[in-house]
C-alpha cells in the first residue's frame, strides 16, 4: 500500500512528531482531518481490559488488547469505534487523536 501524500520533497515525507491533539471518544463517525491520512493515538486511561477497537487507514478493522494508560499508538487509524461487531468493545478513556 503506498503511503498517501508522499512526494519528492521534504514537506511531503512522513511527519514523526504530532503537531496537534482532539479528544475523541468511542463511536461510529470519522475522526475529523482523516479524510486523507489517519491518526495516531494516546491512550489516557486504560479501561478494565486495555481493548480499542479501530478502522485503519486501510480500511481494515483492528482490535488492539492490553493497552495500559498512557499508551502511544503509532498506528494510523480514521475511526476509534464502539464495538467490532463480533461483541469486542472499546474500554479505553481518554484518547486523544494526534495529528
Amino acid at each position: 500500500m503506498a503511503i498517501k501524500g508522499l512526494a519528492g520533497n521534504e514537506m511531503a515525507q512522513p511527519r514523526v512528531f504530532a503537531h496537534d491533539a482532539v479528544g475523541i471518544t468511542a463511536d461510529a463517525a470519522q475522526i475529523p482531518g482523516t479524510e486523507n491520512r489517519g491518526v495516531c493515538l494516546y491512550i489516557g486511561g486504560a479501561g478494565t481490559n486495555g481493548t480499542a477497537v479501530v478502522k485503519m487507514e486501510s480500511g481494515n478493522i483492528a482490535v488492539f488488547k492490553g493497552l495500559s494508560a498512557g499508551s502511544f499508538l503509532p498506528i494510523l487509524v480514521t475511526h476509534l469505534l464502539a464495538n467490532n461487531g463480533a461483541g469486542v468493545s472499546t474500554d479505553v478513556t481518554d484518547v486523544l487523536a494526534l495529528y
